[in-house]
Order: C-alpha cells, then structure tokens, then sequence
C-alpha cells in the first residue's frame, strides 16, 4: 500500500467518524462507517427497512422479514436447512442461529452425516444479547428471549423465556392500545 493511499484511507475514516459522532454520538469501526447496514440487507433479499451490520455473518439460506434489526457480530447459519426471521424482530448482538450441528459426526470420526433442522423466529420477536437457537426451533411470535439463553426447544408464541436452557417464565400482554406487559412468574 502507498503511503499517499494509507493517508486517504485515515482522512476518510477520520471524516466518516467525526460525521458518525456529531450525528449519532457513536465511535464505530471503520467497516461500520463506509457501508450501509440497510443496503447490505436490501442486496440479501431482506424485507423493507430491514438491516443488518456489516460484521455480522449471513450464510445459506436465510429471510429476514420487514423492519428487522439484526445487530452487530450476529450469526445466521442456514447452510444446511433455512432460517426464517419475521418482521419487526430485533437480534441482539451476538445471537448465533444454528441450522445444524456436528455433534454425532464429530464423535464418530465422521460417519454419520449432521443434525439439520430449519429454524424459524416469528414476527415481533426479541432475541436478546448472545443467546444462541438451535437448529430444528421455532419461536413463536411477539416473544421474548433473555440475554444468553440456550434454546434448544420450540417457544409458543406470547412467551417470554431465558436460561440454559431456554425455559417459558413468563407471557408477553399486549393489550389493545399497545401496551405491553412482561408478565414474569
């Protein structure tokens, strides 16, 4: 790399983060800063307004429905059966989704071949911060999963659920004019 180009690189990234500051109030990596998180989701066939970081990994077959936020060093692995996301969902940062694992081809020296399962998250569903979904679960819509949960089981939908594993501890009210209540045993 020329020394004149490494120059244009700082002054461009310098430019793109006191814009990204005065705007937002965020320090981001450069990555962040040069592309758009709403066209990389518009060029994977996502839904409208639909949005996924830069340094998040899409593979295989995934859909994302309208609106839906996928956050930062997210993994949706739909290399071996399809991940379905609904509208108006958030995935937290660090949430993997899993459509397959090498559990039983790993033991066995490679004889059998992996556990796939599609998975499917409905509409208006949270995901919260690092938790990680199983291949072969559907979660139901307008649910909640805790930061750092396991879900390695289907979730009904209206349900809030967290822990290793996920479990339903509680059920999401939403009433008519919207409010929403998080009801925890």
């Amino acid at each position: 790399m020329t020394d004149d180009l490494l120059a244009q690189l700082h002054a461009l990234h310098d430019e793109l983060q006191r814009r990204m500051r005065e705007r937002f109030h965020r320090d981001l990596p450069f990555d962040e800063l040069v592309f758009d998180r709403w066209d990389r989701a518009r060029r994977l066939g996502f839904g409208d307004g639909a949005s996924v970081y830069h340094n998040s990994y899409v593979m295989g077959d995934v859909k994302v429905g309208d609106a839906t936020w996928i956050g930062p060093f997210v993994m949706l692995d739909g290399t071996h059966a399809p991940i379905e996301i609904g509208h108006h969902c958030s995935i937290s940062t660090g949430v993997q989704v899993h459509t397959h694992d090498t559990v039983k081809w790993a033991l066995s020296g490679g004889t059998p071949s992996f556990d796939v399962g599609p998975v499917r998250i409905g509409d208006c569903t949270y995901i919260g911060s690092q938790s990680v979904v199983v291949r072969g679960v559907s979660i139901g819509d307008h649910c909640v999963v805790g930061a750092h949960s396991l879900v390695n089981r289907d979730i009904e939908p209206y349900s809030v659920a967290l822990g290793v594993p996920a479990r339903v501890r509680g059920r999401v009210a939403i009433s008519a004019d919207g409010d929403i209540e998080l009801d925890l045993d």
